[in-house]
């Protein structure tokens, strides 16, 4: 099978990349650098604010997509300017809607198709200083639902929320050890998020085994937006 992941070249979407590529199917990653591409990944240089997608994800089948790309920008909101909330709304959203819009008609082609995206567990959970990030994947959530329904039953859409990630992008939240430990304490499992517990997800919703699922927003958050523990 075929699968497209923008922002596969670190990070969670390389994690899923590299999943992927280890259950025998065909990947191509498309992000600005290639960075760290698994190998045996078809790369291709992406802005997905920008870039349109390569021939052959337009027009032959794609049997699933995943849009990896975020941002984490954590400022109390009255130091936030408008350009923020636009600038996270880019990326997360707009980027999203570019690449599904280009990608539908391989998509369709594929008969049954599944296509993965990213929200954060802040959109249910409340947290301070999420305001911008929690807007734009907020807007993701709705997304999801919208198209699950326009676009079943050929194609199934759905979403991951996660917690705090072990990422390049979530560098400066877990620089230290002390830093992890606090926040794994944060946690009812006591850890931090690894990249591998998101691949994991995302190869399930992939999977056409599972396809009587879409139109989900599934935390993988260990625990925290749904348990109290002492």
């Amino acid at each position: 099978m075929r699968y497209l992941v923008i922002g596969g070249s670190q990070g969670i979407g390389q994690a899923i990349a590299r999943k992927l590529l280890a259950s025998g199917h065909e990947v191509w990653v498309g992000s600005r650098n290639q960075g760290e591409t698994p190998d045996g990944a078809t790369w291709f240089a992406h802005d997905a604010l920008q870039d349109e997608l390569p021939e052959p994800l337009r027009s032959e089948p794609l049997h699933g997509l995943v849009y990896a790309p975020g941002s984490i920008v954590l400022k109390p909101f009255r130091s936030l300017q408008p350009d923020q909330f636009r600038a996270d709304f880019e990326i997360n959203v707009v980027g999203a809607v570019r690449t599904l819009q280009g990608a539908l008609p391989a998509l369709k082609q594929a008969g049954q198709a599944s296509v993965v995206l990213f929200s954060t567990v802040a959109v249910g959970q409340g947290m301070p200083f999420h305001a911008s990030i929690a807007s734009a994947k907020g807007a993701i959530e709705g997304l999801t639902r919208s198209l699950a329904a326009e676009l079943a039953p050929a194609i199934r859409v759905n979403a991951i929320a996660p917690s705090l990630t072990e990422t390049p992008l979530s560098g400066k939240l877990l620089s230290s050890p002390e830093k992890v430990e606090a926040a794994a304490r944060r946690h009812p499992l006591h850890r931090v998020g690894r990249t591998e517990d998101m691949a994991s997800m995302a190869a399930f919703l992939l999977d056409p085994d599972h396809s009587w699922i879409s139109g989900q927003v599934i935390g993988v958050d260990g625990g925290l937006s749904t348990l109290r523990v002492g």
